[in-house]
């Protein structure tokens, strides 16, 4: 296992589209799923997508937070659930509410943005054994699900924020959230 370093703004492997995996249970996807979450636990995030570590390829582990009202200003308080692994994983909407809230990205280090989303989804893909996961979640849960398959898609979020005053470093979030 090895931490990988994390692809930062500007990168041209997070502005494409990743290719899918043909075989989720090869040795190739296994090495790239366990660099994923020793990285992960480094930075300790709630989710990372391979082209955050250089690998155009249609990969995303993830934590999602248990509690909607978190404000992820300590993660170390911060309950989550078991982490989950998804290979070539899709998301569709599930009704028309809409929520704004912050996001962070270790891709963007330092920053953070208010974005719009979908507060309830489905998402499905293929776990490293091959079976099928189709799950319907909502709040955070969607949320994170919904960054880290940005990121297969070459979408950093700042690039799905409608209002660009919300974007500040996180000293200022400190002081000026809401």
């Amino acid at each position: 296992m090895a931490i990988r370093k994390i692809a930062r703004m500007g990168h041209p492997v997070l502005l494409q589209v990743s290719e899918p995996v043909a075989d989720p249970r090869s040795p190739e996807v296994a090495a790239l799923l366990r660099d994923m979450e020793e990285t992960l636990e480094d930075i300790e995030g709630l989710g990372i997508a391979a082209p955050q570590v250089y690998e155009p390829v249609r990969v995303v582990i993830f934590h999602a937070p248990l509690d909607d009202s978190v404000s992820f200003t300590s993660r170390d308080e911060l309950r989550r659930t078991p982490l989950t692994r998804i290979i070539n994983p899709e998301w569709e909407p599930i009704g028309d509410e809409q929520v704004e809230r912050w996001e962070s990205c270790f891709s963007v280090p330092g920053m953070r943005g208010r974005v719009r989303r979908p507060e309830t989804i489905r998402y499905v893909g293929v776990t490293p054994e091959g079976k099928i996961i189709d799950r319907r979640v909502d709040g955070y849960h969607a949320r994170v699900v919904q960054h880290e398959i940005d990121h297969l898609d070459g979408f950093l979020y700042p690039m799905r924020m409608d209002d660009m005053r919300t974007f500040m470093f996180e000293t200022e979030f400190e002081h000026h959230r809401d």
